[in-house]
């Protein structure tokens, strides 16, 4: 029985990306390392990013705490404002939010830059000249991107609990000190390290869908709009796909 196009195209792609990732760690161990290339990404994908992180982590506490609070003022529990938006700012909104908007600006960006190498034929000119083009523009893109990740999202909860204390502050009087240790006595290390090693598993699955889409990107201007838009799209179902892994593998532990 022959398959679909589209679930034979999807399952094809599905193979070629996964046989991407296995050259990806053959690369990742072999010299020669690609360092100041390396060190180049890192302040591309993680500084340059920040201010975007830390907008949108700032706002979405800010917002997170003013919605909240009429529902919690009706049950008479506004006490516990601080403490519930900490849990789902660190548990899940901000690592989840901070990689989708990563995805968008990082995601994009590899696919586009990759793309429009790859039409060009600047990556086969790279080839023919002796240097090895994968381990150059890919492994360190996807390390910088794994890597530089969690420091935005540690970052980005940072700024959305500061939101959220203007927030708390609009509509009442509470000290810094009083809302971060009513925030900070509720989490445990169980609430923040599987937020922390998911967001390594976000960072990487947004470098190497991004450098895939890029290297392997059709020829012509078109082609590398679709890579980025694919990008894109394709990082953020992967990223969701991950969060439901993780919290799925989490509650069973913590059943356990």
């Amino acid at each position: 029985m022959e398959l679909p196009v589209k679930t034979s195209e999807f399952l094809k792609q599905t193979g070629e990306a996964s046989a991407f990732a296995g050259r990806f760690f053959k690369e990742a161990f072999r010299p020669r390392y690609e360092i100041a290339e390396f060190t180049r990404q890192c302040f591309v994908i993680g500084y340059k990013s920040f201010p975007l992180i830390g907008l949108t982590g700032f706002i979405m506490g800010l917002v997170l705490t003013i919605q909240l609070r009429p529902s919690l003022i009706e049950y008479g529990v506004e006490s516990q404002l601080p403490a519930m938006v900490g849990i789902a700012i660190v548990r899940e909104i901000g690592p989840v939010i901070t990689a989708l908007i990563f995805a968008g600006k990082i995601g994009s960006s590899i696919g586009a830059e990759l793309g429009s190498m790859k039409v060009t034929e600047q990556i086969d000119a790279m080839e023919v000249s002796g240097t090895n083009p994968f381990k150059y523009l890919v492994v360190t893109r996807v390390l910088a991107a794994t890597l530089m990740l969690p420091v935005l999202v540690m970052l980005g909860d940072a700024i959305s609990l500061f939101g959220s204390y203007l927030g708390v502050n609009i509509r009442g009087v509470t000290s810094f000190n009083l809302f971060y240790t009513q925030v900070f006595d509720v989490l445990a290390f169980g609430d923040v390290l599987p937020a922390f090693i998911k967001s390594f598993f976000f960072g990487f699955a947004v470098g190497i869908i991004g450098c895939y889409k890029g290297y392997y990107s059709a020829k012509g201007t078109e082609g590398v709009g679709q890579s980025a838009n694919s990008a894109v799209v394709v990082s953020s179902i992967v990223i969701f796909i991950i969060d439901l892994v993780v919290v799925q593998i989490t509650d069973l532990l913590n059943l356990n």
